[in-house]
């Protein structure tokens, strides 16, 4: 079975309707292998629709999509050998341990039972959770089921997986060894594809974003591209005397260019980075000036600023309400 295809997912014009409601209407998506992929967006948005139809979970109503060349219709017992998928919610039986759910998968996917048990055991070492193998699955937290769950999508070790918000109501921490699992998958050779709220995620992971939302694709391309959609980074000064502010104003109109707002906030300043190459020209001039500074710091679009551009609403998530922001001490 060939997966030699440039392209591991080919998706043109999907379409899903619900009654009255077009879940998906008229998605595009071409992921390239080898990559990570992001579709982001909204809850209710259509992304997990999406997932279901390019992993035949659900039939198209209208378009159609490619799996590495294969139609996800008419060759749907092929996509299914190429992939993994895993849902929003774990598919594991709490009443049994890590180990046991492992095997059940494997065996119900045709391995042996000695096959079954290494196979499990090399998993549940991958994904951390070799001390727990045999606790039942009730005792573990939110995101030592979600490890287990991808952990049981890569048994049959896809060239495909299909992430369905992987990360959603995991701690930082967690989610961050998440990710860290993520890239190791793509090192090795699989092609991901990941629903996600969460801008930072796809700033982490993702080689490109489709942004949806009801039903379509609104915006397309890498997480920078994204952001710079929406506008520039701003720079944002703290003074340490307000007096200075008018000064501050002029230098940095004469060298980066721009018009600097003042925050109600006294000696406060907010600017467009439009070439962040300048700033440090504009510190030496400050530095000249006299002009001292308490705090400087580069502020990133937010979700929400993505969101409220490009489709006229925000994303309802604590995660998305907070800027990205790298902060020094002057």
């Amino acid at each position: 079975m060939s997966t030699s295809s440039d392209w591991a997912v080919e998706a043109h014009g999907l379409v899903k309707v619900f009654g009255e409601n077009r879940a998906v209407d008229g998605v595009d998506l071409n992921v390239r292998a080898g990559t990570v992929y992001g579709v982001l967006g909204p809850n209710g948005a259509g992304k997990s629709t999406v997932i279901s139809m390019l992993a035949t979970l659900m039939r198209p109503d209208g378009g159609e999509a490619r799996v590495f060349g294969h139609d996800v219709v008419k060759e749907a017992q092929v996509v299914r050998q190429l992939i993994g998928v895993t849902a929003q919610f774990a598919s594991v039986d709490e009443k049994l341990s890590a180990t046991e759910n492992l095997v059940i998968f494997s065996r119900l996917l045709g391995l042996s039972r000695s096959d079954a048990r290494r196979k499990s055991t090399e998993l549940l070492e991958e994904f951390g959770l070799t001390e727990a193998a045999k606790r039942p699955l009730s005792k573990f937290s939110g995101g030592m089921r979600r490890r287990l769950d991808l952990a049981a999508s890569l048994i049959a070790q896809p060239p495909l997986i299909f992430l369905d918000e992987p990360t959603t109501g995991l701690d930082p921490r967690t989610r961050s060894q998440m990710w860290d699992t993520i890239r190791r998958l793509v090192s090795s050779g699989s092609t991901v594809l990941l629903t996600t709220q969460y801008l930072e995620e796809a700033d982490q992971l993702a080689d490109r974003v489709a942004v949806i939302d009801s039903g379509r694709v609104v915006a397309e391309g890498t997480a920078d591209e994204l952001k710079a959609s929406v506008g520039e980074s701003s720079l944002q000064l703290r003074l340490a005397d307000a007096s200075d502010a008018q000064d501050a104003r002029r230098a940095i109109q004469d060298v980066l260019g721009v018009e600097a707002a003042l925050s109600p906030e006294a000696g406060r300043i907010t600017a467009p980075m439009t070439n962040p190459d300048k700033v440090t020209d504009l510190l030496i001039t400050f530095r000249e000036a006299g002009i001292r500074l308490t705090e400087m710091s580069v502020q990133k679009p937010t979700l929400d600023e993505v969101f409220l551009t490009l489709t006229g609403h925000g994303v309802d998530t604590d995660s998305s309400s907070t800027a990205q922001k790298e902060t020094v001490s002057a």
